[in-house]
C-alpha cells in the first residue's frame, strides 16, 4: 500500500503514466482512422465493382470507343499470361538466390553485395524498372509485348521471393543441420533436401505474396506491355491485362468503360486478397524444431 500511494504521488510517475495513455490514445485513434478509410474503400468498391459483376465481364472482350457492352476477358487472361510468366521466372531465381544467401551469406561478399542490391530492389518504384525494361527490351525490339511486361513484373517480384526464402532458411534449426551432415550428406543436398523442404510452407508464401505484390501494377505494363482492345495469346505483341484496362477506363468519358473499370478492380482486390489470406494460412505452419 505505501509502495502504490508512492507512486500515485511521484509526479516522475505520473507523467509516465500520462504519456503512456495519450501514446494509446493516439495509436487507437490512427488505427481506427486508417480502418474507416479500408472499410469505406472496400465497401465503396464492393457497391460499385458487384454492380458491374455479370456473364459478358468474362466472355466479352474490352469494348471500342461509344459502344456498349464489352466485358474483360482478354483483360484477365492477359493479366494471367503475364503474372504467371513472371512468377514462373521469379521463383526459381528467387528461391536459388535464397538459399545462396542462406548457405554462404556469411562466408564471402558476394552475398553481402547480393543482399544490398536486393534491399535496394525492395524499395525501387514499380515505375523506375518500367522504364529500365523499356530501354532494355522494347526500345530494343521496337515495340510492346507481354514479353516485356513479364519481365518487368518478374524484377520486382524476384526480390520478395529473395527475402522471404533467405529468411525462412534461417529459421530452421542447427542441430537438423547438424544431423544431416553427421549422416554424411553433401551441402547442396542438406540445402536442397533438408534445410528448403523444412520451411517449404515459408517459401510457397513468399511466391504467393510476390504475386499479389506484382498482381495489381499499372506503371511497369504502361511501358512494357502497353494494352489491347482485342482478344490475343501473343505474348509478343502488345497485349491487355486488368491494372492498364482499369487505369484507363477509369478516367475515359464512357459510362460502361467506367463501369467495367470498378469491375476489373473488383476481380484485381480480391484476388491479391485470397492469395495473401492463402499465405497467411501457410505461414501458420510452424517450422519443426
Amino acid at each position: 500500500m505505501k509502495h502504490a500511494s508512492t507512486q500515485a504521488i511521484n509526479p516522475v510517475y505520473r507523467k509516465r503514466l500520462l504519456t503512456h495513455r495519450i501514446g494509446i490514445a493516439l495509436s487507437v485513434a490512427a488505427m481506427s482512422v486508417g480502418l474507416l478509410v479500408l472499410a469505406w474503400i472496400l465497401v465503396t468498391l464492393a457497391i460499385k465493382g458487384f454492380g458491374a459483376l455479370s456473364m459478358n465481364l468474362f466472355t466479352q472482350t474490352t469494348p471500342a470507343p461509344g459502344s456498349e457492352g464489352g466485358g474483360l476477358i482478354n483483360a484477365i487472361v492477359g493479366s494471367l499470361m503475364i503474372v504467371g510468366l513472371a512468377t514462373a521466372i521469379s521463383t526459381p531465381i528467387g528461391i536459388l538466390a535464397g538459399i545462396y544467401l542462406a548457405e554462404y551469406g556469411e562466408e564471402n561478399k558476394v552475398a553481402a553485395v547480393t543482399r544490398f542490391v536486393t534491399d535496394i530492389m525492395l524499395s525501387a518504384p514499380s515505375i523506375v524498372i518500367g522504364m529500365f525494361v523499356w530501354a532494355m527490351y522494347v526500345a530494343t525490339a521496337k515495340h510492346y509485348s507481354g514479353y516485356a511486361g513479364s519481365v518487368a513484373l518478374a524484377l520486382i517480384a524476384v526480390p520478395v521471393v529473395v527475402r522471404t526464402t533467405d529468411n525462412m532458411l534461417r529459421l530452421v534449426p542447427n542441430s537438423l543441420l547438424e544431423a544431416a551432415f553427421a549422416l554424411g550428406a553433401p551441402r547442396w543436398k542438406v540445402a536442397m533436401m533438408v534445410r528448403l523442404r523444412a520451411v517449404k510452407a515459408g517459401v510457397i508464401t513468399g511466391v504467393l505474396l510476390a504475386v499479389a505484390r506484382i498482381s495489381g501494377e499499372t506503371a511497369p505494363l504502361l511501358f512494357t506491355a502497353l494494352n489491347n482492345q482485342f482478344f490475343s495469346a501473343d505474348m509478343n505483341a502488345p497485349m491487355a491485362n486488368l491494372p492498364v484496362v482499369i487505369y484507363s477506363y477509369a478516367m475515359s468519358p464512357y459510362d460502361n468503360w467506367r463501369e467495367l473499370a470498378w469491375g476489373g478492380a473488383l476481380l484485381v482486390t480480391f484476388s491479391v486478397l485470397a492469395l495473401n489470406i492463402i499465405s497467411r494460412t501457410l505461414f501458420s505452419q510452424k517450422v519443426p524444431n
